[in-house]
């Protein structure tokens, strides 16, 4: 279990990653925001993330592609999509690209909170499956 777990959340609305940041904070998570996909995978600071919680459409890469992008990468951290525009497509390409969560804006407390806790169970056992460092 993560004891500092760190959730970074993107999205190209200042207002949205303020109160997403306010709510992750007020549930132990320390939060690293992000006003888009390509600011957040040049940040340098991919492999300290326990969960994601990004947006889905945003100008630029969008939060799915991102998210295949660091699959692609071997990069399995635990993502929460984001939306206003939920629809069932939306829903079955974040499932399919791995989303633990697929939560409609706005987000209600309680979802959060489930999809998070969901998150750091994945990473956990994600983190247990690794082998030692050194180990082959």
């Amino acid at each position: 279990m993560c004891n500092n777990p760190i959730v970074s959340i993107i999205d190209d609305d200042e207002s949205v990653r303020v109160a997403t940041s306010s709510l992750v904070r007020s549930l132990g998570w320390k939060a690293r925001l992000y006003a888009s996909a390509e600011q957040f995978m040049a940040s340098g600071n991919l492999g300290d993330v326990t969960c994601i919680i990004s947006d889905v459409r945003m100008p630029g890469i969008s939060g799915i592609d991102m998210y295949r992008q660091l699959v692609g990468r071997g990069m399995l951290t635990p993502i929460i999509f984001i939306s206003a525009f939920a629809s069932e497509n939306t829903r079955r390409q974040a499932f399919d690209a791995g989303a633990v969560c697929m939560l409609s804006k706005p987000v209600d407390v309680t979802d959060v909170t489930r999809c998070l806790e969901s998150a750091r169970v994945h990473a956990s056992r994600a983190s247990a499956a690794q082998p030692p460092a050194g180990a082959r």
